[in-house]
């Protein structure tokens, strides 16, 4: 079983308590909760069990998952679990990729409302899609949209946007199929106002019903003035909505989703060291032609890059719109299926493999095949509680046992 040398949970796990005691009263319940989750996931503090196998009489020890969405050992099972759901939603047609990016100013009011201004990304980019899709001089008809939230950069610093995913071509009021055209789904400088005004639009109704908080660095922005200047500015600038290189097929489409939907701020992988009091990692410059390059920060400021990424408790950073939008997705994708089998190009759904990531690990013997020799199988298995010391029980499970079919 391939393990990174080092973890995330590793750079947390070794700050002292006074680290730890200055930095607390600085921290959300939730950002508190998720170093608790990682610096406990796979050790004896989550429990576990003792597996033995014969005849080899190997002996291994699994701890349990934190199961943390913020966690980068964690993703694995629920992506694959995710995938598997949206499989059958795929359409056999090709599909594009848009990418919607906000000014550092909006950036700088997302980090201190999350929630808010999250939830406002997501209704501006579905809505610009939506809207200029339906105009009958672009497309004129309903699209599905999967949009995914990234808030981070590769160097970890908060930089929110959004990744959508949309099948190339939709269906008409009449209830027809139109396809787009094979490299072009929508005229981004289009998308880019509509996503602009929008946004605009609802954070100027947030902050009057009184749902933005105004602290730190944007504390200015409650007095009337500097709230107008700002907006002024935002007008005049242009939102960055680009489209990227489109996926040739729904098999490509499962390939990105499965990279990228259950990502997390940093892999384990991308870790280099930690030393001194200061981490190093890989990262890739997109400036530089996707140069691979090193950055090292100091332990502290690592950690809070990291945390700045933890989402508001019961966030949703998936979400689908359109046609693919929960009310109605049955009926709609069956009659898109429908009008595209009759234009001959009807196709099974690709079917999901697994799309692991290097930085995940898998659950050693998952299959019950011994995970040393390859050969041998379970024919035990203790459990762990909580916190329970790992040795009496290896040496409990080196006794005779009843086997997994007794």
């Amino acid at each position: 079983m391939w393990r990174p040398r080092l973890e995330v949970a590793d750079v947390f796990r070794a700050q002292d308590e006074s680290f730890w005691g200055a930095l607390e009263p600085r921290l959300s319940s939730e950002q508190r909760r998720v170093v608790g989750a990682i610096s406990a996931c796979r050790t004896a503090a989550l429990g576990g069990h003792v597996d033995a196998y014969g005849p080899c009489g190997h002996l291994a020890v699994s701890y349990n998952s934190c199961r943390d969405r913020h966690c980068p050992k964690c993703q694995g099972a629920e992506r694959e679990r995710w995938l598997a759901e949206r499989t059958k939603d795929l359409l056999p047609v090709a599909y594009f990729h848009v990418v919607f990016t906000v000014p550092e100013q909006i950036a700088e009011i997302a980090l201190r409302n999350k929630r808010e201004v999250y939830a406002i990304l997501f209704k501006a980019a579905s809505d610009a899609l939506r809207i200029v899709a339906a105009d009958p001089r672009h497309l004129g008809a309903e699209v599905g949209v999967l949009a995914v939230l990234h808030t981070w950069g590769q160097t970890l610093v908060h930089h929110p946007h959004l990744h959508c995913v949309v099948p190339g071509g939709g269906l008409s009021p009449g209830g027809a199929w139109v396809g787009c055209r094979e490299t072009f789904l929508l005229p981004v400088r289009v998308l880019s106002r509509v996503f602009r005004r929008r946004f605009l639009e609802e954070l100027e109704a947030a902050r009057a019903r009184g749902e933005l908080a105004w602290v730190g660095r944007i504390g200015r922005l409650a007095l009337a003035g500097e709230w107008r200047r700002l907006l002024a500015t935002l007008r005049r600038v242009e939102w960055v909505v680009y489209a990227k290189r489109p996926f040739g097929g729904p098999e490509q489409v499962l390939e990105y989703l499965g990279r990228y939907t259950h990502k997390v701020a940093i892999t384990n992988a991308r870790l280099l060291s930690h030393e001194g009091g200061r981490v190093r990692f890989r990262y890739r410059d997109y400036r530089a032609g996707d140069a691979e390059r090193v950055l090292e920060l100091e332990a502290g400021e690592f950690i809070r890059r990291f945390l700045q990424h933890v989402l508001p408790r019961g966030f949703q950073r998936l979400r689908q719109y359109g046609l693919l939008a929960n009310r109605g997705r049955r009926e709609k994708l069956e009659r898109a299926r429908r009008e595209l089998e009759r234009r001959g190009a009807g196709a099974e759904p690709p079917r999901v493999g697994p799309s692991g990531d290097a930085g995940e690990e898998a659950e050693p013997g998952a299959r019950g095949q011994c995970p040393v020799c390859g050969e041998g199988r379970r024919v035990s298995r203790r459990e762990l509680a909580r916190g329970e010391e790992v040795e009496p029980l290896v040496a409990a499970a080196r006794e005779p046992a009843r086997t997994d079919s007794s």
